[in-house]
């Protein structure tokens, strides 16, 4: 089994958690006290340690058994900052949000990967002519997650955090003087859905919210909208109630 993880400090202790799990049943913990020396050797002297640089840690109790290039396999959406000096760096993929609040800007900079998107297009309408929760939306829901994953880590298709490391290739990359930057908010798809789906609020006033009430604000916000149509009559969607997570920070 091989997982990759970013070249960041705080990885190093995933990656020792990620061995210990997987060889519980071994005597020996001298394999796990080994990754954290190899992950540390990997983040502070290559290039595994610049902005967007992965590693990765491989555990074998059972050698082809298991497919992780299976489009199935668990994947994530990526959304980062890391300042550096006088520079913010960001990092998007697949479809999470980032919103950055310009000093001197009209309107909020908003940085968000959209291929996904773009491809569920083509696969989504019988879904969202259904009401959310029904046994018809149910399997049109399964039948546009097996479309989509054709679709996945493939190029003309969408990219996301997976088992192929060529991914982060792929994602959307940039750097922007910090004292140019009031604020940023880091979304994921269920807590950016107050704009980009509900059309509740704009960029502008969701970084309003974040700023007055927190990310525990905008995400109450989004769960009344869900629960207001809860059957997605108003806004079809393929989860009537999406997991949501938010950071607000102040560079």
């Amino acid at each position: 089994m091989s997982r990759h993880f970013l070249g960041s400090p705080a990885s190093i202790t995933e990656a020792r958690r990620f061995v210990t799990t997987f060889l519980k049943c071994w005597p020996s913990l001298q394999s796990a006290e080994l990754i954290v020396r190899l992950a540390t050797n990997a983040v502070r002297h290559s290039a595994s340690g610049r902005f967007g640089g992965l590693f990765t840690v491989t555990a074998s109790l059972h050698d082809f058994t298991c497919d992780v290039n299976h489009p199935g396999s668990p994947s994530a959406t990526v959304v980062m900052l890391r300042r550096t000096g006088d520079a913010l760096d960001f990092l998007v993929l697949a479809d999470s949000v980032l919103v950055l609040d310009v000093i001197g800007a009209d309107a909020p900079m908003v940085i968000t990967d959209d291929r996904e998107g773009q491809v569920g297009k083509r696969y989504r309408t019988a879904m969202d002519a259904l009401g959310s929760g029904t046994p018809d939306h149910t399997a049109a829901l399964r039948e546009y997650v097996e479309a989509m994953r054709a679709h996945r880590n493939r190029d003309g298709g969408f990219w996301v955090a997976a088992s192929d490391p060529l991914a982060a290739e792929q994602a959307l990359t940039g750097t922007l003087p910090t004292d140019q930057i009031r604020a940023a908010a880091l979304l994921s798809d269920g807590a950016s859905r107050l704009v980009d789906r509900f059309g509740l609020a704009t960029w502008r006033q969701a970084l309003d919210i974040l700023a007055q009430g927190g990310p525990a604000e905008l995400i109450r916000q989004v769960r009344q909208a869900e629960h207001s149509d809860i059957h997605g009559k108003r806004w079809p969607r393929g989860k009537s109630l999406d997991d949501a997570t938010a950071a607000y920070s102040m560079p």
